[in-house]
This record gives C-alpha cells, structure tokens and sequence, in this order.
C-alpha cells in the first residue's frame, strides 16, 4: 500500500480521534483498570500516550531532540483532559504545510526519521493504543479499512528480531498471525498484543 504525506497525516487523524472517542467512555472508577499492556493500568497508558503526543508534536518542528518533550505529564488527576490537550497539539503539527517532508528526531527510536515514515509510526502506535483502550473499557472499536490497512502495512515493516522486542523496547515479541486473521487482529498480533485475550464487542 503507498500513501502521500497528504494521505498519512489523514489516517493518522482518524486514528486519534478514534482513540479519543474510545477514551470518552472512561469513568472516575476505570482509571486503576489493567490494560492489555503489562503493568500498566488506564491511567499510566493515557499518560504514556500524551507523552507520545507531545514528543511527535515537537518532532514535527524540530525539537523532537529536547528530553522535555517526551516526559510524561507529572499531574495526571484529569487524564482525559490532559490526553486531549496532547492530541490536539500533535494534529495540529502534522496539519503544518509540508510537515511530512520534516526530518522527525524520534530518540526512543534510535534516529532521525522522513516525517512521512514517521507520522506512519504514530500511526501504528495510535492503532494499537486505541485498540488498548477500547479493550480495556470493553467497548468497540471503529476504524474504517483504510486506515487499518496503512497500520498492518507499518507493522510488517517493524523488526521482529527478539533482542529488539519485549522489556525495554517499544513492542513485545510478535505472535504468530494465523491465516484468515484480518488488518487489525494482524496489526496487533505482530505487535505483541493478544487479541483472544481482550476481546472486543462484536469481533
């Protein structure tokens, strides 16, 4: 599958607001919930994922270097507000004229990136996370195929070496993808998360 940077940041949107929505479900008790992520409860992935936010958002203009930027939020008493204050700020940025033609500084991923590839990183990451939540809340998840498709097309492309995945790194080990398994249970599957595990409503 070959996307513009115009298509990307697209999917990209679709994708955060999707895992905005899913996270509007979350009330004052589901926040201690355990997720599909190991150790992690609700209210330490929300925060993991402002902090994803903030860093791409600053990656977008040239200051994906600065530590600062990828700290997670140390107030953390109204996560979902927080969340949507981070989203806001990272659509924003990929939104900027030619922002995929940016180099990204991405440090949790060794290296300087094309701002296509990675808007596609955030992409997958925010796939998957929305499939966390949505897991962890029980509720379903909407993602038209398109963008499905874009994240199984990234998650192809992450290495699958074991020295470069489980703690410490941003996947666990990927898992065997059985046939007939569609974009979504694929994406997660060689990302490390157990589909069966965490069912959704409706799949």
């Amino acid at each position: 599958m070959t996307t513009t940077g115009t298509d990307i940041v697209e999917l990209d949107r679709t994708a955060v607001h999707e895992s905005l929505r899913v996270l509007a479900r979350a009330g004052a008790t589901d926040w201690e919930r355990d997720t599909p992520c190991t150790g992690w409860t609700l209210r330490a992935l929300v925060a993991h994922m402002t902090a994803q936010h903030r860093g791409f958002a600053a990656a977008a203009r040239g200051t994906g270097h600065e530590e600062a930027h990828w700290r997670e939020p140390a107030d953390t008493d109204d996560p979902g507000r927080t969340y949507r204050e981070a989203a806001s700020a990272v659509l924003d940025a990929f939104a900027e004229p030619d922002a995929t033609e940016r180099e990204f500084v991405l440090p949790e991923l060794g290296g300087t990136f094309p701002g296509r590839r990675a808007v596609g990183f955030h992409l997958i990451d925010y796939v998957v996370h929305a499939w966390d939540v949505a897991a962890t809340l029980g509720v379903g998840l909407e993602l038209p195929g398109a963008v499905l498709d874009a994240a199984v097309a990234v998650a192809r492309r992450v290495p699958a070496d074991p020295a470069l995945r489980g703690p410490g790194f941003a996947f666990a080990q990927a898992r065997d993808v059985p046939a007939g398994a569609d974009a979504l249970d694929e994406a997660l599957r060689l990302l490390g998360r157990d589909p069966e595990a965490w069912p959704l409503p409706g799949r």
